[in-house]
Order: structure tokens, then C-alpha cells, then sequence
């Protein structure tokens, strides 16, 4: 049976690409009219709090705001890594929570 099917491939190769071409982009035709519930979200659930401080050097941004947010953001129930960043004017934490909160 699978000796007769790989014979057939072999002798009508055009047909066979044809419709590889066809299911190929009949798949991709189907991804793209996938409404968006249909496609799961697997990021992490996250929150991104960005303060803003114009003006101030990044050491100054990191002592006096992203290191209390940061140490506050441990404690919030569900929090799984809190991460913070400091920059030129601007400071981010992001905090990650575990899956199911």
C-alpha cells in the first residue's frame, strides 16, 4: 500500500506539490482569519509600572524610586519575580505573577 502511494508521488511529482502549495496556503489562510480568542495567550501575566522623574540621574532614579517599588512589589501577593530597571529620568518594574492569578 505505502509502496504504491510512494510510486504514485514519484510519477505525478506535479500534482503532488500542487497540492502541498494548496493545503499550505489554505493553512495559512486559516491562521489568518483565526479570530484572536481562538489563539491562547502564553505570555506570563505581568504588570509594567513605569515612573517618570525628568531631570535626574539613573543612580538617584535607582536609590530613591526603583529600589522601594521594587522591594514593595515583593510583597504583593502572587508575585513571582520582580524586576526593576532604572534609567535617564525613567525607572520600570516588572513584576511577574504566578500562572492563575
Amino acid at each position: 500500500m505505502i509502496a504504491r502511494l510512494i510510486h504514485w508521488s514519484v510519477r505525478n511529482r506535479f500534482l503532488v506539490l500542487l497540492i502541498t502549495l494548496l493545503l499550505s496556503a489554505w493553512g495559512a489562510w486559516a491562521v489568518l482569519r483565526a479570530p484572536l480568542d481562538a489563539l491562547p495567550d502564553l505570555s506570563d501575566v505581568q504588570v509594567i509600572v513605569q515612573t517618570r522623574w525628568p531631570g535626574q540621574a539613573p543612580q538617584i532614579v535607582q536609590d530613591q524610586v526603583t529600589y522601594p517599588l521594587t522591594t514593595t512589589m515583593l510583597s504583593v501577593p502572587g508575585a513571582r519575580t520582580v524586576r526593576g530597571y532604572s534609567y535617564f529620568g525613567d525607572s520600570y518594574v516588572y513584576v511577574l505573577f504566578a500562572d492563575g492569578t
